[in-house]
C-alpha cells in the first residue's frame, strides 16, 4: 500500500509519502513545510512528492493524519486537505494523537502518561495502556498544572514521557520521573499511520475532526456571560 501521512498541528509541519503492508515498511521521501505557510504549501508539496515518484493521487491507498493536540490553524488547513482528497479518492482515512505517538514512542509496555506544554500554565494529558508497539487510549485531558501534577501522583506507579523540556521541568521538580524524547517526527507518524490502517481503525470522511483538547479562544469568548 502506498498512503500519505501529514503532520500540520505544530509551528512547522511535514508530509511522507510511504509504502508498506504486514511485513514491511518504507519511507519514499519526506517533506518539510514551514509554519505559515500549510495552506498554500500542503498541495503542492504533495502533489511534487507524487509527481517525483511517477504516481498519480490515485495511487494512494490511504491516509493518516496527525488531529492534535495542537495549533488550530495547521489543524483545519491539513484535516481540510485529507478530507477532501479522501472524498474525491474514496480512500481511508486514520489519525495519530501527538499524545499517543509519544506514548508509542516510549517503548515503555503497560500504562504509560504523555504530557505536551499547552502554554497558559496547562498540559495536554494523556493516559494510555501500551502493548506491542501500540497504545490503546484511557482519556486525554487539558490539566492545569497542578492538576497534573496530583493526577500523576495519585496514578503512581505510571511511566510519564513527554518531548517538551517546560514539562520535564515540572515534573522533576514535583519529584515525578519523567523520559524525554524527541517530538514524534513525520516518519514514525507515517509507521502508526500504516499500523491502523492495515487494522482497519479508519475514520470516515464526516467524523474527521481535530482533536483540540482545548476550546479555541473564539469558543471560550462566546459562551462568556456578558
Amino acid at each position: 500500500m502506498i498512503f500519505l501521512a501529514i503532520d500540520t498541528s505544530g509551528k512547522s509541519g511535514g508530509i511522507t509519502l510511504a509504502e508498506g503492508n504486514d511485513n514491511s515498511f518504507r519511507v519514499l521521501q519526506s517533506s518539510p513545510i514551514a509554519g505559515g505557510t500549510f495552506s498554500a504549501q500542503l498541495v503542492p508539496t504533495l502533489a511534487s512528492l507524487l509527481q517525483k515518484h511517477s504516481l498519480a493521487a490515485a495511487d494512494l491507498g490511504g491516509f493518516a493524519a496527525v488531529s492534535g493536540p495542537g495549533s488550530f490553524t495547521g489543524l483545519r488547513v491539513g484535516l481540510s486537505a485529507i478530507k477532501g482528497l479522501a472524498e474525491v479518492l474514496q480512500k481511508p482515512i486514520v489519525t495519530i494523537s501527538l499524545l499517543e505517538a509519544l506514548a508509542t514512542l516510549s517503548y515503555q509496555q503497560g500504562t504509560v502518561a504523555a504530557a505536551l506544554d499547552a502554554g497558559r500554565s496547562e498540559i495536554y494529558f494523556g493516559l494510555y495502556s501500551v502493548s506491542n508497539g501500540r497504545a490503546t487510549k484511557f482519556q486525554e485531558q487539558l490539566l492545569s498544572q497542578q492538576e497534573f501534577v496530583t493526577q500523576l501522583k495519585a496514578s503512581s506507579p505510571v511511566s510519564l514521557v513527554t518531548s517538551d523540556p517546560a514539562v520535564a521541568e515540572l515534573a522533576y521538580a514535583s519529584g515525578i520521573q519523567v523520559q524525554e524524547v524527541a517530538r514524534p517526527e513525520i516518519e514514525a507518524i507515517a509507521r502508526m499511520g500504516l499500523q491502523k490502517l492495515l487494522a482497519g481503525e479508519t475514520v470516515s470522511v464526516e467524523a474527521l475532526d481535530a482533536n483540540y483538547i482545548r476550546r479555541s479562544d473564539a469558543e471560550i469568548f462566546s459562551n462568556r456571560k456578558i
